[in-house]
């Protein structure tokens, strides 16, 4: 990446949270911990494979190589959600895909945003997390334990693109990466951390309510995709904390 000052890096603070694969670049800096946050839909489709026994590559978005990775590891691989809708039985970034499928062990995922985050990160030297709605008490648990550890957090919210490719941030990522930062001491967080914290505290009470509502949601639901939105929106259905090691994220539990 090209030169970034150093106060935008937030490196005085031991809990950061920046944007999109550029902002992680910037705050995993000797980091320990970063935690992905993708609610629609990459590290909601991630919990929800991994609590279904699939261990998951995460695959930078539009590689031809994804392909050649599928086939090398016998794995499926997973299409764009309106590709899938054609194929029945195939597997795509949608999670009630994931939630139905069966038969699958591994599953090669591309997406433009979480999952290109997570491979840029694999070989940075920090632990990889994958953070949403559904695991954020778990994942905070998990980070409050790290950071009384002597741990450095970096959050990251992934964001979306707009057509012509700059992020767009994405407000449901903000609420998400706010989920994973509730057990944090609020004394550790930059104030970009602190924003998310405060926004996921107007958001918590009615969850559904806000995700059907907003940008990326009413997006997906017009293109037929409700149960998505409906999968992401619900709080703290599982304990699982998906880590990135060698490559895949894999079906563990704290």
């Amino acid at each position: 990446m090209t030169h970034v000052h150093p106060t935008h890096t937030q490196l005085g603070h031991r809990v950061r949270v920046e944007w999109g694969p550029t902002g992680a670049a910037a705050v995993t800096r000797e980091a320990d911990v970063a935690v992905v946050v993708d609610v629609l839909s990459f590290s909601t489709t991630v919990t929800i494979a991994l609590g279904r026994g699939i261990t998951v590559h995460p695959f930078r978005w539009r590689d031809e190589r994804a392909v050649e990775l599928a086939r090398e590891l016998d794995a499926n691989l997973a299409l764009q959600r309106q590709d899938a809708r054609l194929r029945p039985g195939s597997v795509s970034l949608s999670p009630q895909s994931l939630q139905r499928s069966t038969g699958i062990e591994r599953l090669v995922l591309p997406s433009p945003n979480g999952s290109t985050i997570c491979a840029s990160l694999a070989d940075h030297g920090a632990t990889v997390v994958a953070g949403c709605l559904r695991n954020a008490g778990a994942v905070s648990a998990y980070l409050a334990d790290e950071l009384a550890r002597g741990a450095t957090v970096a959050v990251v919210p992934a964001g979306e693109r707009w057509p012509d490719g700059s992020l767009r941030p994405a407000v449901e990522d903000l609420w998400g990466a706010g989920a994973v930062l509730a057990e944090v001491d609020p004394a550790l967080l930059s104030p970009e951390a602190e924003v998310a914290r405060l926004a996921y505290e107007g958001f918590r009470e009615r969850p559904l309510e806000h995700l059907l509502s907003c940008a990326s949601g009413r997006g997906l639901v017009d293109r037929g995709f409700e149960p998505d939105v409906v999968l992401a929106g619900r709080l703290d259905t599982t304990d699982l904390v998906p880590r990135l090691e060698g490559g895949a994220f894999t079906p563990t539990r704290d």
